[in-house]
């Protein structure tokens, strides 16, 4: 404690901190003294700077970026050869290696757009929404599990990634794509996809059998609150939930008025995805089979009713006072919010209810076992379900209040709070008003999207280049993408970031200009190696940490990256797009969890891409959890890129490289007449995307020889090495070959893009 504060100044000023001094909205904060600052400022377009070198820039990036770098007296790197940029670019758009074809045609393509032509093919192939998809996951925290200890299955949660998968590769206006996810219902009430948007708001986790209904309400406005902000407005207004703001002029009110937009929100997993005619011939042979076996449904809830009495009523008394007195009320008496502790505990008690029969006496047990196959008899009648929605509504016309939560405590509520946007932003007063004919919304969520959306809005487009910049260049130009406050990271060219903020509506939201305009760029293009730039010594003492741009930075693959890779590898990529989650084979240790998964049937159903796998909260993909993947319970705007030894470790004893080595072996050995040279030549392409140079045959050559009579000493049987039997092959060659492949795999050379 500094000396100047006594014992007895320091004593009260606690006793300020507890007794909730900074609960007030008119507590002192020194940001709110301050002027508004970038980038609470108005979205203006800047001025493209002169440079003094007229060749080096291709576009107005370049020039943002070359005068930071001739005002430090430095100079860019030269270009990366090309089959260097195919690799970085094909992995940056697609997160895929170039095939040996792709390379060969880049390189002999001497046209003076051959660049521009692969950028052309990436952004057009469906693996680009695949790549891109993976990111925008990552920061709304995706998962199909709720977490928590149960960890219970989301089984529409698919549909909302294969929602942002198709939003990028059909290169939805950035705009539209915010208002789908927002308020797709409201905006767009006919649009399956809108609806299916809506998803964003049931990827928070979830603690579906609590008892204090209440409180596991406000944690999911609390946590949907938070994520809407760091997602879109990229502040951390979170913060703000228990007082105000201690470095950005975010007062508490601001948290509550915004969270306000959210508080009329439903969850639905009922709502059919399906045109209005399939709805209703759905319902006409829903009916049909209704009449069909009501005598059986009749006796069977005869049987179960007394039963579901008594859950009902155990299930009601361990929950919070107002989730019973909801739950006790008929529906259409219910308040707002009595309709929404409804919903979120009703799904604990028709859990439960599916178990009603084991409680029967034996001789009831019995009927109802009889009664159940004679329901059965009828199944050819009964229509096929139709495909639903994890989705929000409003609960209705009008919205439960919102309150100022004292320290954030949903035990404290302070005064009503009416919708508002952050102060900081402008603070205008919201237009709300329930889309017309629809009188079960509030309109709440039409109104913030449309706000958001706005081509002059001073965040929105700012985060959103950002979080592309970011992905190109491997930092942000605000490194703290989620944070662009007081807290987060200074900018490193906030001009450039302005220019590509006002340059996306220019181009009408489609994010696919702006990711032409980032990776065609001089500045994309430069290569990672120093050796040829004369300012490298210079940069290296005044810009280490290459903030201005100066080379190219080597970026390790991300896990699923790697994954995929390893599977192009070996060629068993299966690439079938959307529909239910790839379930892969799990190492013995990993399968024995209680929250891992079973594996799929089909071998080609378990060798998907990586952005299908099950996305679990409490249970990963044993490579995805030690290559770094965010833990699916916060937003993850920037993955964290570690060296440890569990990475190595899985790369080198891990089942995945292991058995893809052994299938890659059994391409390259396919002609078995291939001398060792030309196998070699096959796996460096197959690997890198370029062949071996002369040491590096040399040295696998020699390694294929001596491999192979040492294992040829070993006498290791020959099913233990390739996937197929090859008569025509020997057996310690072809082992020595899929040693070569494993050796290729666990080169770094295979997990980092220069």
């Amino acid at each position: 404690m500094p000396s100047r504060f006594s014992r007895g100044t320091w004593l009260v000023g606690l006793l300020l901190l507890v007794g909730g001094f900074c609960l007030s909205d008119n507590a002192p904060q020194a940001a709110e003294t301050k002027a508004a600052a970038w980038p609470l400022t108005p979205l203006l377009r800047p001025a493209v700077p002169a440079v003094k070198d007229k060749q080096w820039p291709r576009n107005p990036v370049d020039a943002f970026v070359l005068y930071k770098l001739e005002q430090a007296n430095l100079v860019p790197n030269p270009a990366a050869d090309k089959r260097t940029l195919l690799r970085r670019v094909t992995y940056d758009l697609t997160g895929l290696p170039p095939t040996s074809a792709e390379v060969d045609a880049f390189v002999a393509d001497r046209s003076a757009d051959a660049y521009e032509k692969v950028v052309e093919r990436l952004l057009a192939s469906p693996h680009f929404g695949e790549r891109w998809a993976q990111h925008w996951l990552d920061v709304v925290r995706y998962a199909e599990t709720e977490g928590f200890k149960l960890d219970r299955m989301r089984y529409e949660a698919f549909r909302y990634r294969d929602y942002v998968i198709r939003a990028f590769n059909d290169d939805m206006p950035y705009d539209r794509f915010l208002r789908q996810q927002i308020a797709g219902d409201e905006v767009e009430p006919d649009n399956p996809d809108a609806l299916i948007a809506t998803g964003l708001f049931r990827l928070h986790p979830e603690e579906s059998n609590g008892s204090n209904y209440k409180q596991i309400r406000q944690e999911i406005l609390d946590d949907v609150t938070d994520v809407f902000s760091a997602t879109f407005l990229g502040l951390t207004m979170g913060c703000a939930r228990c007082h105000n703001h201690k470095f950005d002029p975010i007062p508490q009110k601001d948290y509550f008025r915004l969270q306000a937009f959210f508080t009329p929100m439903v969850q639905h997993d009922d709502l059919p995805l399906a045109p209005q005619d399939v709805r209703q011939r759905y319902e006409k042979e829903m009916n049909a089979w209704r009449e069909k076996t009501r005598d059986v449904r009749v006796e069977m809830d005869q049987l179960l009713n007394p039963v579901g009495r008594e859950v009902f009523k155990e299930s009601v008394a361990v929950f919070d006072l107002e989730t019973q007195d909801a739950l006790k009320l008929p529906a259409e008496k219910r308040s707002p919010l009595q309709r929404q502790l409804a919903v979120l505990a009703t799904k604990q008690i028709d859990r439960k209810y599916l178990k009603m029969h084991r409680r029967l006496t034996p001789d009831k047990k019995e009927r109802f076992s009889q009664l159940q196959q004679k329901l059965g008899d009828y199944d050819s009648a009964k229509p096929r379900p139709l495909p639903m929605a994890m989705a929000v509504t409003d609960v209705g016309p009008v919205s439960p209040a919102t309150f100022r939560l004292a320290n954030g405590n949903y035990l404290k509520p302070l005064e009503e709070v009416q919708p508002g946007y952050p102060s900081c932003l402008g603070g205008e007063t919201p237009i709300i008003q329930p889309p017309p004919g629809d009188d079960h919304s509030t309109g709440r969520r039409s109104a913030l999207a449309r706000w958001l959306s706005r081509a002059d809005h001073p965040l929105t487009s700012r985060v959103v280049m950002n979080r592309l910049w970011l992905h190109y260049f491997g930092q942000g130009i605000v490194a703290t993408a989620n944070d662009f406050g007081v807290m987060g990271d200074k900018p490193t060219h906030p001009e450039l970031l302005d220019y590509l903020a006002t340059e996306l509506p220019r181009q009408g939201w489609k994010l696919k200009s702006m990711h032409r305009t980032i990776v065609t760029s001089s500045a994309y293009r430069q290569s990672s190696r120093d050796a040829a730039n004369p300012t490298a010594a210079l940069a290296a003492k005044v810009d280490p940490e290459n903030h201005l741009l100066w080379h190219a930075r080597t970026k390790r693959r991300d896990a699923e990256a790697i994954r995929d890779a390893a599977l192009v590898f070996s060629g068993r990529l299966n690439e079938r797009m959307y529909g239910l989650s790839a379930q892969p084979a799990l190492p013995k240790a990993a399968a024995d969890s209680r929250y891992a998964w079973y594996a799929d049937d089909k071998a080609e159903d378990r060798d998907r891409r990586s952005v299908y796998i099950l996305a679990k909260r409490n249970f990963q993909y044993p490579l995805f959890a030690v290559f770094d993947v965010p833990d699916r319970f916060n937003s993850c705007p920037t993955r964290s890129i570690t060296t440890t030894a569990p990475q190595a470790l899985a790369m080198l004893n891990g089942e995945l490289t292991m058995a893809q080595a052994r299938y890659a072996a059994g391409r390259l050995l396919a002609r078995p007449n291939d001398a060792p040279r030309d196998v070699i030549r096959k796996a460096y392409f197959a690997a890198y995307g370029r062949g071996p140079d002369a040491d590096e045959t040399l040295a696998a050559e020699r390694f294929l020889q001596k491999q192979a009579k040492r294992i040829a000493t070993a006498g290791i049987p020959s099913a233990e090495i390739l996937p197929e039997p090859m008569p025509r092959v020997d057996a310690a060659y072809a082992a020595a070959v899929v040693d070569l492949c494993h050796a290729l795999m666990n080169a770094a050379e295979f997990i980092t893009v220069e």
